[in-house]
């Protein structure tokens, strides 16, 4: 059975992207806590609260938060409570479809205490996005960036335009998962890293927690998406070949 969350005012998937819109610019803090229930907060945001928040801006319900009955005002959003709502209530969809719907969210899902990431789709193959500290709520694209599913969210009336491209990285993506990833790309990652001062604990090939803790702190310390993962962006600035 799926689990019951509070009833939300219909809204638009129009609107929700809109209301994403009205941010573009606005600060970055990794972990920050948003109040849901205040329509003028301005930021800081992260991925999760800053999607959270606007879903609740627009329909008045709280979703992907660790208590969707709980209080607005200290609701913690988190892209792993966003895939068990997908999950739990039914509205996981493809990323073609996600690509195409104004307002859809679209996931990197954390495994095994990972961070992941949480944009909203523009519904033509772009996205509208809290990224990172170095640029903040910001207007990106869907293609050529690793995904791993769709979310509708209830409530929301959703259309769909025409089918957009959704390639996939041209290269592999280095990040926590099971089985561990290995090989002489991971030893190369663990030894920059720790050249650089980040601890990634044994330098054996292994991309595990300690690996996947010493890319985050990296990635911080950039400015970059904290997702932990070793794809282009992050590859290039450790000047690391993938």
């Amino acid at each position: 059975m799926g689990r019951a969350i509070p009833a939300m005012h219909q809204a638009a998937g129009e609107k929700v992207l809109q209301i994403g819109r009205e941010h573009l610019g606005e600060r970055y803090v990794f972990g920050v806590r948003v109040p849901k229930n205040n329509p003028n907060w301005k930021g800081p945001w992260d991925c999760a609260e800053f999607v959270s928040w606007v879903v609740f801006q627009a329909s008045a319900g709280l979703y992907g938060c660790d208590n969707d009955q709980g209080d607005p005002a200290n609701a913690d959003a988190f892209t792993g409570y966003w895939a068990r709502d997908g999950r739990n209530l039914g509205q996981i969809i493809s990323l073609e479809q996600a690509a195409r719907t104004p307002g859809a969210a679209v996931l990197r899902i954390p495994k095994l205490g990972t961070t992941g990431h949480l944009v909203l789709s523009d519904g033509r193959g772009g996205t509208v996005e809290a990224h990172a500290p170095a640029d903040g709520v910001i207007e990106s694209a869907f293609a050529n960036r690793r995904w791993d599913t769709g979310i509708l969210v209830p409530g929301i009336a959703y259309s769909q335009g025409p089918s957009v491209p959704v390639a996939p990285p041209d290269t592999v993506i280095y990040r926590l998962k099971l089985p561990l990833m290995t090989g002489p790309k991971v030893t190369k990652i663990q030894k920059v890293l720790a050249a650089k001062g980040f601890d990634p604990g044994v330098v054996d090939g292994e991309f595990g927690p300690h690996t996947h803790a010493a890319v985050v702190a990296f990635q911080l310390s950039n400015g970059m998406v904290p997702d932990g993962e070793v794809g282009p962006q992050t590859a290039s600035a450790l000047g690391v070949q993938l």
